[in-house]
């Protein structure tokens, strides 16, 4: 337990906020905060969405994304951060900058498209996320369409993984995770830098109700590194976390419900 009065690590997301809830800053938020850290954020975007998909996304300025960057960074400081949805290349390339200088370890979940299918990504941001954002990466987080959005490379069984992780590392990630959760089969992982290599497993749940694994796994595992965690150590915690929030996902609305940010709590 942390002595009343003691601040817990801080991580800091960069990412658009979720109307629904269930991804994005909001599940970015829970996340850290079920795990035992201070969660801020700096709002990229702002999206109009529910359990049945997008409706609009609005990005916001350069400028703001940046005053809220350093109002935290420079005042109360971080131990992680973690990025989502950056939008355009132009968020891209600032939100890049602002990570280069800042001492503390990084979290990239490039994300490219909504659980839906909705865009949340530029084409045109795809080159700025391969030699700007991804070098200054401690971890990468890619599914399997990001990873043939940022490479080419098709995963199609588990045996793809490793060319997959090969191809994501060139554009310099100290670590990948090649997340395999679109496999059939077991939920399985694959975490390396090229030279160490895991393999997470985990069983599939069957339950529809995802929304929000990808921001969440990637929260997770920065919360985990702002407590001094190792990157293999951090993953599988997260694995963990993650696998278990999917099998307490729950419904709402009409479409897919969200994953089960509380569940340990709740247990």
């Amino acid at each position: 337990m942390r002595p009343a009065g003691q601040a817990p690590p801080r991580v800091l997301t960069v990412a658009g906020s979720d109307s629904g809830g269930g991804a994005g800053i909001q599940a970015d938020l829970k996340t850290m905060l079920a795990l035992g850290v201070h969660g801020m954020s700096v709002i990229t975007a702002v999206t109009a969405q529910n359990s049945l998909g997008v409706q609009g996304a609005w990005e916001l300025p350069v400028e703001a994304v940046r005053a809220q960057y350093r109002s935290v960074v420079d005042d109360i400081g971080v131990q992680a951060v973690k990025t989502g949805m950056l939008a355009s290349a132009e968020l891209v390339e600032a939100v890049a900058a602002l990570i280069s200088g800042t001492d503390a370890p990084v979290v990239v979940d490039p994300v490219g498209v909504s659980k839906h299918g909705d865009p949340l990504l530029a084409a045109s941001a795809l080159d700025s996320v391969r030699t700007r954002l991804l070098p200054v990466a401690t971890v990468a987080t890619p599914n399997l369409d990001e990873v043939a959005q940022l490479t080419g490379v098709r995963v199609v069984s588990e045996a793809d993984l490793r060319p997959a992780a090969e191809a994501v590392l060139a554009h310099g990630p100290r670590w990948v995770l090649i997340k395999g959760g679109h496999l059939t089969g077991e939920a399985v992982d694959l975490l390396t830098d090229g030279t160490e290599e895991f393999l997470l497993r985990a069983p599939r749940h069957d339950n529809r109700h995802t929304h929000g694994t990808g921001c969440t796994l990637a929260s997770a595992i920065a919360s985990g590194l702002a407590k001094g965690l190792t990157v293999p150590e951090a993953v599988a915690a997260a694995k963990e976390y993650v696998t278990g929030a999917i099998a307490h996902g729950f419904a709402l609305g009409g479409g897919i419900g969200p994953v089960d940010h509380g569940w340990r709590l709740e247990r």
